[in-house]
């Protein structure tokens, strides 16, 4: 799509500066665009780059305006705006309504007319699919799943029986939701199954990243709330609940009945043991292990610091004598005080 910068900011409802009539059409980084692109930046760290920059245009806060000589998009949030200007520039372009010939639907299914049925797809009996949802080749929807209006299933993603997926939700490429909790009790010889009789209930505008898996409940549902985002690889385990608006990076596990919090930030390859609360607003920064509950809203951290191999294999053998030299040390302590 093409437009005029002054289109652009009409229809975002943000200050323009400059030329609104130069046209643009594309969007580049800002040391790599040319003519016709719009760019943003978002840190003073680039600042350099701003003002050497061959865009048509940029999206900057209004305190980086000296820094520029081209025509500009004023606004508190560039990332933000860049995105919606995404959006505006490369329009998605929408499958044709309709099911696929080669497409299984149980006669019970309730499937909207204006859905988008791909080709191979399963949808088993009682299965409801709203308007306009997207469901893509080689998906399977189980028994009394209902999947939410505008919702886009990527190829080959499953939802098991009795899952709600809301509105306007996007789930990636063999992403799951609904498989079985990880029950098991060991009695006496083997392994039992505990059977997962709950399901899994996800709100409006969740995204799941490709290969991610929700676990159906226990006993009650696992929730995702609305505005969830999950990227790719993460693991959401049978009864957790996760809080509106939370955000879990690459590779996060989270153990089973757990409860996180609202618009808490979980970085990559985070662990989140079982049965414990997580507050909102909360940050935990890369490969940390949460091993208890955290009650008040902040940033938390655990992984020790890289190091070059040798001194890490030093300081590994110090770590499992830090017990006794706490010991040594309370015991210095008294010898001392007893002395004074």
């Amino acid at each position: 799509m093409t437009y005029k910068l002054k289109q652009l900011a009409e229809q975002l409802n943000v200050k323009l500066h400059g030329d609104g009539n130069v046209v643009i059409n594309s969007v580049a980084s800002i040391d790599k665009a040319t003519e016709g692109d719009i760019s943003f930046i978002s840190s003073a760290r680039y600042v350099d780059s701003l003002r050497s920059t061959s865009a048509s245009a940029v999206i900057i806060r209004e305190d980086m305006l000296e820094n520029t000589h081209v025509a500009a998009l004023l606004v508190e949030n560039p990332r933000a705006t860049y995105a919606r200007v995404v959006d505006l520039l490369y329009p998605q372009q929408q499958p044709e309504k309709g099911v696929h010939s080669t497409a299984c639907i149980d006669k019970s299914a309730k499937i909207s007319t204006s859905a988008c049925i791909g080709a191979n797809v399963v949808i088993e009996a009682g299965a409801e699919i709203s308007d306009d949802a997207i469901i893509e080749a080689g998906c399977v929807i189980g028994k009394n799943s209902q999947i939410g209006k505008s919702t886009h299933l990527y190829p080959n993603v499953t939802v098991y029986y009795g899952c709600r997926i809301g509105e306007h939700c996007i789930l990636h490429s063999s992403s799951v939701v609904g498989s079985d909790g990880f029950g098991f009790e060991f009695d006496k010889t083997e392994w039992l199954k505990i059977p997962q009789v709950g399901g899994v209930r996800i709100g409006n505008k969740v995204e799941i990243g490709a290969c991610s898996v929700v676990d159906r409940g226990a006993l009650n549902d696992t929730v995702i709330e609305e505005g969830v985002k999950l990227d790719n690889h993460v693991q959401i385990a049978h009864n957790v609940h996760v809080g509106a608006h939370t955000v879990m990076s690459r590779g996060v596990g989270v153990a089973g009945s757990t409860i996180i919090g609202k618009n808490c930030l979980i970085a990559g390859m985070v662990g989140i043991r079982d049965n414990i609360e997580i507050a909102d607003n909360v940050t935990i920064t890369a490969m940390t292990m949460v091993t208890s509950s955290i009650r008040e809203a902040g940033s938390y951290s655990s992984p020790t610091p890289m190091d070059d191999t040798r001194s890490w294999r030093k300081n590994s053998v110090r770590f499992r004598q830090l017990d006794n030299m706490a010991k040594r040390i309370r015991e210095l302590e008294k010898l001392i005080k007893n002395k004074g």
